[in-house]
């Protein structure tokens, strides 16, 4: 009879255990890592720095990796190596890799428009595009995304994208220098880039194209196969990203104080603290700047929506500049049916909770 009922015991430990495993595992949250299309994660991206510290990551079941890896080709080639699940990347990157090498890239949502400028001395003699030619360039790196529109910019404009020169300068003090010393007579940076250079003293009119603002840019761009296969989670990370966007647009000045509190690397140094603070202020504003252009171009009604016609026109802007042979139709590039996931959630708490800067 003791054998009986220690046999039983035993038993339903070993089930117990069983069922604290079951449930360990079900309860662990899922690894995801972003590639990034940037060599320094700062205050600009709130979108991906703040889901963490504001508890949404945890919210979705998720455990997530920012990993920056340089320009947005080399973001991309991270998640088509399968490195990463997701890469945060220029469109025109998305577009190139389905026009040119077939590869099933897909947008799960869209951020921001194209925001790139060519930043020259204010007051100097470079007053249009024109003026650039046998001019040498600043750019993040070769690989940089900015460098597509520049070249259709160029041949627009009569000039052989071969007559101006372009030196891979990074981030930080080195394209300031070389813009203060004549190294380069030009800067071509995103928008929270040039802000940085501007915080740092540099007087700058910048050289645009006049449509660039009506296409699509910065995106976060999900391989088919992890689309198939794991759409709550490419769901997840989305509605986090969402939801960061919301807090930070009601509030920059917590969502700069949140970072600032959660990684404390990002606060820069070199100045005083109300300085500091307004450098960081306007390079998170430049950014959500863009963000809340790209939410605008994508109908200005729920996040995660993508419209295919803005792809469409970056499509056909990109075969007209020759920087693809054949357009790819943008309902082809949509991670359809995700928006109304996406969108669950109660965004009028996240923005009372931003102004009242609770974290």
């Amino acid at each position: 009879m003791f054998r009986g009922v220690a046999r039983n015991v035993l038993a339903a430990l070993v089930a117990l255990g069983l069922l604290a495993a079951s449930t360990a595992a079900e309860s662990a949250p899922t690894k995801v890592h972003i590639a990034v299309g940037t060599s320094v994660v700062n205050v600009s991206y709130a979108m991906l720095t703040l889901p963490g510290p504001l508890g949404y990551w945890k919210e979705e079941g998720l455990d997530v990796e920012l990993l920056p890896a340089g320009a947005s080709l080399q973001a991309l080639q991270q998640m088509v190596a399968g490195n990463v699940e997701f890469a945060q990347i220029n469109a025109s990157v998305v577009l190139q890799a389905n026009s040119k090498n077939g590869l099933p890239v897909r947008v799960a949502m869209a951020n921001g428009v194209i925001d790139w400028s060519v930043a020259v001395a204010e007051g100097g003699p470079i007053r249009s595009i024109a003026d650039l030619k046998g001019k040498t360039i600043g750019v993040f790196s070769l690989a940089t995304g900015g460098i597509n529109y520049l070249n259709s910019l160029l041949r627009r404009n009569g000039i052989d994208p071969k007559d101006v020169r372009l030196v891979p300068l990074g981030l930080g003090a080195a394209p300031i220098q070389a813009l203060k010393t004549g190294e380069v007579q030009g800067l071509l940076y995103w928008a929270a880039a040039v802000a940085g250079f501007e915080n740092a003293g540099l007087k700058l009119h910048k050289l645009v194209g006049e449509d660039w603002h009506t296409y699509p840019d910065y995106s976060l761009a999900v391989m088919q196969g992890t689309l198939d296969k794991d759409p709550k989670t490419v769901i997840g990370v989305a509605r986090a990203i969402a939801k960061a966007t919301v807090f930070a647009l009601a509030n920059p000045d917590c969502a700069r104080r949140v970072q600032w509190k959660a990684y404390p690397a990002m606060k820069p140094s070199g100045a005083d603290e109300a300085t500091l603070i307004r450098w960081d202020l306007n390079n998170e504003q430049a950014q959500l700047d863009t963000l809340k252009a790209g939410f605008e171009l994508n109908g200005g009604k729920v996040w995660g929506h993508v419209d295919p016609g803005a792809f469409d026109r970056l499509s056909a802007f990109m075969v007209q500049a020759k920087l693809i042979d054949k357009p790819v139709a943008g309902a082809s590039l949509i991670a359809h049916a995700l928006e109304a996931e996406i969108n669950r959630f109660d965004r009028a708490a996240i923005e009372a909770s931003a102004r009242a800067c609770r974290f």
